[in-house]
C-alpha cells in the first residue's frame, strides 16, 4: 500500500495558501492512489525544534545517541520521510527563501552517516529516490516575465533534496498573493491548469 507523506509549513495553517495548493495535489496522487494512506507533518507553528548539541556531537563522531535530545525526532523524521512512496510539501516563501520551520525539518532529516554519505566524489544521497511535489506560495512573484524578485527557494530545495537521494521534485507555485484578490484569482487558475495538465500526462504514460 502507497504512503504519502505531507509536511505543511504555513504557520497559517489551513488557511494557507501553500496548504490550500497542496490539498489539490494531494487529491490527483489519491485519485491515482485510491488506497493510499496519507501521514500528516504539521511544522508551521515551530512544532520542530531546531538541532541540539547531542544532534551537533552526532555529526562528529560515529556515537550511536540515536535516543537522545533531537536525534531521536531526527530518526523519527527520517523514518517518516524513507516510508514514504510521495511526499508533498506545502510551504510559503520567506524572504525570498525556505521559511525557518522547512529549514529546521532539513537539517533534521539531512543527515551525514544516516541519509547521505561523504566520499571522495562528494556527498551521496542514501535514500531512494521517489516523487517529491513542493507547493509555494509567494506575496510577490518569482518566476514566469512578471518576475520581480529572485528565486532561491527552488534551487536550494533541489540541491539539499537531491544530496539525499531525492532528485525527481516538481513544483507548483502560487505567485503574488500580495496584489490582491483577482491576481490570485488568476494565479490560482494558471495553477490549477497545470496541475490538471501534469497529472493528465503521468496517467498516461503509466496507462501506455
Amino acid at each position: 500500500m502507497k504512503k504519502i507523506l505531507y509536511v505543511s509549513c504555513s504557520p497559517r495553517g489551513e488557511a494557507a495558501e501553500s496548504h490550500r495548493l497542496a490539498q489539490k495535489i494531494i487529491g490527483f496522487l489519491l485519485r491515482q492512489e485510491p488506497t493510499a494512506i496519507l501521514g500528516n507533518r504539521a511544522i508551521g507553528v515551530g512544532a520542530i525544534p531546531h538541532v541540539d548539541e547531542d544532534y551537533a556531537i552526532s555529526q562528529e563522531s560515529s556515537a550511536d545517541i540515536s535516543q537522545e535530545g533531537s536525534m531521536a525526532l531526527s530518526e523519527e523524521l527520517v523514518q517518516e520521510l524513507e516510508s514514504a512512496d510521495f511526499v508533498v510539501i506545502g510551504t510559503p516563501m520567506h524572504n525570498l527563501t525556505v521559511p525557518s520551520t522547512l529549514k529546521a525539518w532539513i537539517d533534521h532529516v539531512v543527515r551525514a552517516r544516516r541519509t547521505f554519505n561523504t566520499t571522495s566524489a562528494g556527498k551521496v544521497g542514501t535514500l531512494r529516490d521517489r516523487p517529491v511535489f513542493v507547493a509555494i506560495s509567494s506575496g510577490g512573484r518569482f518566476s514566469g516575465e512578471r518576475a520581480r524578485q529572485p528565486d532561491f527557494l527552488t534551487p536550494y530545495l533541489k540541491t539539499i533534496l537531491g544530496m539525499i537521494g531525492l532528485h525527481d521534485l516538481t513544483f507548483f507555485s502560487v505567485q503574488g498573493t500580495g496584489s490582491g484578490p483577482d491576481a490570485v484569482a488568476e494565479t490560482r487558475a494558471k495553477t490549477d491548469r497545470e496541475l490538471r495538465e501534469h497529472f493528465a500526462s503521468v496517467l498516461s504514460k503509466e496507462a501506455v
